[in-house]
């Protein structure tokens, strides 16, 4: 059984995953920002008596990553798997978004992770062990208005893991990125309400098609069991999809053009409905 220490652990893939090796017998270290205001976790551990650990850790925080992973490190000994899932998200156009929006994404979503890995891998490089596991997305990969802060996150979160694969792979430390697509989760369900009056469509129309995709959701458990198995199977795989959708998006942009991708994202509504209503087969249109 493995020491696993997870990020953003307050609700949906975080929160699952945490159960999830808890019940399957891994010692847990979750952590989370503010652990009074989401006491989920460690009641259901302490109700089903799980070997789940809750502790306060900011990964925006230089001081609270160092300070909470040395003290893990110390209780655990070593930390064998670093799972990196906390994540923000804005959506909105890129003109009408704040600068102070794209950084606070780019803080969690890529220079959290960044830090945490900072702090466990040189443990990691010296035992030649360890499993670090990266919760990117779709995202990573499609490009999508209004998405462009969060997107831009995931690729920037992509590139390191490949880069991270190359090199821990000499000290025998396994590297794998997690690439959800629609999920049910909280963060999912706030892109569901697009954020008041703008000049551009993109939006409006993303909202409905998450309000569309999550009538018939996809439970963030999936995930959690992805995540279990790549800890325990071994795999030097670098690149999970996770969903029943997350191939069918990527193989969808990939049969694309960038050209043909920007026509159909910049259309008008009547083009861009009855294109995306065709793809993925189900209504999108609000009926109002």
């Amino acid at each position: 059984m493995a020491s696993v220490m997870i990020t953003g652990t307050s609700s949906g893939i975080g929160l699952e995953t945490a159960l999830n090796l808890g019940r399957a017998g891994h010692t847990v270290y979750a952590t989370m920002r503010n652990p009074s205001r989401a006491p989920k976790l460690s009641e259901t551990a302490a109700k089903e008596k799980l070997p789940i650990k809750v502790s306060t850790m900011d990964v925006d925080s230089d001081s609270s990553v160092r300070n909470e992973v040395a003290r893990i490190q110390k209780e655990a000994g070593n930390i064998d798997v670093l799972i990196n899932n906390a994540g923000v998200e804005r959506t909105g156009s890129i003109e009408e978004l704040s600068l102070a929006d794209f950084r606070l994404v780019m803080e969690t979503n890529y220079f959290g992770p960044i830090r945490c890995i900072q702090a466990v891998v040189t443990q990691m490089r010296q035992r030649k062990s360890g499993c670090i596991i990266n919760v990117a997305s779709v995202a990573g990969h499609i490009a999508s208005a209004p998405m462009a802060p969060y997107t831009a996150s995931k690729y920037a979160l992509e590139a390191l893991s490949e880069a991270l694969a190359q090199e821990m792979k000499t000290f025998n430390v396994r590297v794998a990125i997690v690439e959800p697509g629609i999920i049910e989760t909280p963060m999912a369900r706030r892109i569901e309400e697009p954020r008041g009056d703008s000049a551009y469509s993109q939006q409006r129309r993303f909202a409905d098609l998450f309000v569309a995709s999550l009538k018939n959701p996809t439970q963030p458990s999936i995930v959690a069991e992805k995540i279990r198995w790549i800890i325990e199977s071994g795999t030097w795989k670098l690149r999970h999809p996770v969903g029943p959708d997350a191939e069918p998006l990527l193989a969808w942009r990939k049969g694309m053009t960038d050209e043909e991708w920007v026509d159909l994202h910049a259309a008008d509504d009547d083009t861009w409905y009855e294109r995306m209503e065709s793809t993925f087969g189900m209504a999108i249109r609000p009926k109002s």
